[in-house]
């Protein structure tokens, strides 16, 4: 774990220099984990080019074939992914990996050193609004590994949130930023291109207690169980005197969480006849946010359960969630609880 440095309003923090100054705080660190974090935000810079050309590159688009989820891959999915694994597959820090766009684990290939750690990953989120220039993002996670053998195994990816040893995302809009976290705070850093660099921008942030934006696709509204649908009402201050929040979703994770992480605000994707295990990628998606969030000072929920201590049983699991400012999440969670009265009191 690493410990948070103070910086100056006026000092220039590279994300290079950040995690060195906070890996001194702790002699028996290796590096490695830093080095994990270097080669994602070397990852994230390329792949920040590639989204930045999309358009004049001809890599906008399908194509036209299907992820293990069984959605339509974008050009820019596959490229994300494939940069991720040849930027992270050979220094000797991973002992495996797995995404959001593979079958299976993805293993270090045996001319290479494994490493005690595993990456999990969505290399591109939102990637059905590439073509419409809405920002998109990437989203990881590090855990240690816990089996013996040379190789990562099934066993080390289905651990519980609440194990993991670092987390973050990348989001790819009118400027990029990482942010990240190893279990000291949540600290976000943006991409100046003039020289390549991510610059430390948000150190230490804070999610407000109280939400301003509700993040829900709507259009599920029938199809949700009738205490979501009274919970949602009670966001909009459609039940009992509940400040009323602002409806804001554009269909991304990453941009909808980041706006709701720095402005205060929930993300919530209930469970629903189509769905009913939920349609966020515990594994992806839901944990490593929840880990960055509950820093932050906010929470994560399934509805019922924190996000973090829910116990995967499969690699591409499913769950429903509600993630953001703590009093938005605690809510949810007495509410879909059927404690109505005491939710609304």
């Amino acid at each position: 774990m690493l410990t948070v440095v103070k910086h100056t309003a006026t000092s220039v923090v590279t994300i290079e220099r950040f995690i060195i100054e906070e890996e001194r705080n702790h002699p028996e660190a290796t590096g490695e984990l830093s080095g994990i974090l270097y080669d994602l935000a070397l990852a994230a810079k390329m792949i920040a080019n590639k989204v930045r050309s999309a358009g004049l590159a001809d890599i906008l688009g399908s194509a036209e074939s299907e992820n293990v989820q069984g959605e339509v891959q974008q050009k820019l999915d596959i490229m994300a992914n494939e940069i991720i694994v040849k930027a992270m597959d050979h220094g000797g820090r991973l002992c495996a990996m797995a995404s959001e766009e593979e079958p299976g684990i993805i293993q270090i290939p045996e001319h290479f050193r494994c490493g005690k750690y595993c990456l999990l990953f969505d290399p591109l989120d939102g990637s059905s609004n590439i073509d419409v220039n809405v920002p998109v993002g990437t989203i990881f996670s590090v855990v240690r590994k816990i089996t013996r053998g040379r190789h990562g195994e099934l066993e080390d990816m289905l651990q519980p949130g609440r194990r993991q040893v670092a987390a973050g995302y990348v989001i790819y809009g009118s400027s990029t930023m990482l942010v990240y976290t190893t279990g000291q705070g949540a600290h976000g850093f943006t991409l100046d291109p003039s020289i390549g660099e991510f610059l430390l921008s948000h150190p230490n942030i804070r999610i407000p207690e109280n939400g301003r934006y509700l993040s829900v696709n709507d259009s599920y509204e029938n199809h949700w169980s009738e205490n979501a649908r009274t919970l949602m009402r009670h966001y909009k201050g459609l039940e009992s005197d509940h400040k009323a929040l602002s409806t804001r979703y554009v269909g991304s994770l990453v941009a909808d969480f980041h706006r709701n992480l720095l402005g205060g605000g929930i993300f919530a994707y209930p469970s629903n006849t189509k769905s009913p295990h939920g349609k966020l990628r515990l594994l992806y998606e839901a944990n490593p946010l929840a880990f960055i969030v509950e820093q932050a000072g906010g929470a994560a929920c399934d509805g019922t359960r924190r996000i973090l201590d829910v116990e995967p049983t499969e690699l591409h699991q499913r769950t429903p969630l509600y993630i953001g400012s703590k009093n938005e999440v605690e809510l949810a969670t007495r509410l879909l609880a059927g404690q109505r009265e005491l939710a609304l009191a």
